[in-house]
């Protein structure tokens, strides 16, 4: 198969339907859109959201919590990712970014400390948790805060 040979099942692509297109085609005159009023007009209808007047729903209810904009936002990898590199590297942001364990540059590193560690690692990071630490060290690594 080619790329130029690929086509939709068939059946599964269905022309529009045209309407304003003579009385015989059963859609004709009004297009299905009634006499009058707003929504018969070209260009008719109101915006998504709006109530005819009413309160709409999104300001009706009421706004809750806020958004820090100074919060940090950490890329975190767990203990159990850091198995996949050799006994005595260094594990640092660049590269797990190089590796595909991280996929964006964020604020820093927090390493989490769900699964195993067997191998001997230097790991920078920004953050580590509890567990994370212990784990490390318990390998025979060293952590390093950035």
């Amino acid at each position: 198969m080619k790329l130029h040979e690929l086509a939709p099942a068939e059946g599964a692509k269905k022309s529009p339907k045209r309407v304003g297109r003579g009385c015989g085609s059963g859609i004709g005159k009004t297009s299905a859109r009634g006499q009058k009023g707003q929504k018969s007009r070209s260009g008719g209808g109101v915006r998504p959201g709006f109530e005819g007047g009413q309160m709409p729903l999104a300001r009706r209810l009421p706004k809750r919590g806020f958004t820090n904009i100074f919060a940090k936002e950490y890329a975190t990898i767990n203990v159990a990712a850091l198995e996949k590199f050799d006994d005595g590297a260094v594990v640092d942001f660049e590269i797990l970014l190089n590796s595909g364990l991280v996929s964006k540059a964020s604020d820093g590193l927090k390493i989490l400390g769900n699964g195993e560690l067997k191998k001997k690692l230097t790991v920078k990071a920004a953050k580590f948790t509890k567990t994370a630490e212990q784990k490390i060290t318990a390998a025979g690594g060293s952590i390093e805060v950035v």
